[in-house]
């Protein structure tokens, strides 16, 4: 048994020991992360810039891409940096920061993202109590909550997995590109982990019940949205939901193939893939789910793309 604060270091699972290869997932990464900035900067500054987009909606979108720069941040840079310098250790205090920033982004976007299938079902089903039941105090004390729930379960989730002694021996390994709660829990005592193992069944019960609130609301929406009259009003209430649909199917889908796929498939370079793709694609594609079903945002970005240009000139 080793006790965790005498570790200096924890070793990450690379894509691949090719060097040639390890170049080319250097530029997928950074043209992946460089396209999320992108896109989610653009998002924060045309829901800022223009007043237009000061609405509930907008507010909550605004937070999400606060969200997605926090967790792709928290994951990619040290990836490239690995993958261009051909190295895989990263500091234990390194570790422990990647896992509080990566829970604390991904629960509040996760809490977010319920508190925006309440904002959609009030503005169908319940269009003329919408400016009364989320003015911009209720919008703003909702969107604390999301953040300070993902703050606590940070640090709970933080300070209980490395609070675990370890029992692996010197090499330690982490079958990850990056550092996830599970696969440090591999490397803890059999009769230690139980504690975090709870934890993560309370945190998986909450999450449960945002995701039949979200699956509930949904039912309304779309039973509230097939009532409408006129083809032209469906098709807004549509315009308006589908891309938080999307982003939730996303966020949610991802999460469930990389935690709840059976273990008599899972491999060390499927565990990569899997990996990548809930804690890295979503971040890079919700920008373009939000701009590519919303006309707003097309004319605001549209705005503030000919603004930028023209200053230049």
């Amino acid at each position: 048994m080793y006790n965790s604060s005498s570790i200096t270091q924890i070793l990450l699972l690379a894509f691949t020991d090719t060097q040639e290869l390890q170049l080319l997932h250097f530029l997928v990464f950074l043209g992946i992360y460089l396209a999320a900035v992108l896109g989610n900067g653009l998002i924060i500054t045309a829901v800022a810039c223009n007043q237009c987009l000061h609405a509930p909606m907008y507010f909550f979108i605004l937070n999400l891409s606060f969200l997605d720069l926090s967790s792709i941040s928290t994951i990619l840079p040290k990836a490239m940096a690995n993958s261009l310098w051909d190295a895989k250790a990263i500091s234990y205090a390194g570790c422990a920061a990647q896992v509080f920033l990566f829970v604390f982004s991904i629960a509040a976007e996760f809490y977010l993202l319920t508190v925006m299938a309440y904002d959609r079902y009030i503005a169908i089903c319940k269009p003329l109590h919408y400016r009364t039941l989320l003015g911009s105090r209720a919008c703003v004390h909702m969107a604390a909550a999301a953040w300070g729930s993902g703050f606590l379960n940070a640090v709970l989730h933080t300070a209980n997995t490395f609070s675990l002694p370890l029992c692996r021996g010197n090499a330690w390994q982490l079958d990850q590109f990056f550092c996830e709660i599970p696969q440090i829990l591999k490397l803890s005592c059999p009769d230690a982990y139980l504690r975090e193992v709870g934890l993560l069944v309370v945190s998986a019960i909450f999450a449960f019940g945002c995701f039949v609130f979200i699956v509930l609301s949904y039912v309304q929406i779309f039973r509230a949205v097939l009532r409408i009259p006129s083809e032209q009003g469906r098709h807004k209430a549509f315009s308006t939901c589908l891309p938080h649909l999307a982003v939730v199917s996303l966020f949610i889908g991802t999460a469930m193939i990389a935690h709840l796929k059976p273990p008599s498939i899972s491999s060390p370079s499927l565990e990569l893939v899997v990996s990548f793709l809930y804690s890295v694609v979503p971040p890079a594609v919700n920008p373009l789910i939000y701009s590519m079903r919303n006309q707003e945002f097309k004319d605001a970005l549209k705005k503030l793309i000919q603004s930028a240009v023209s200053q230049q000139h």
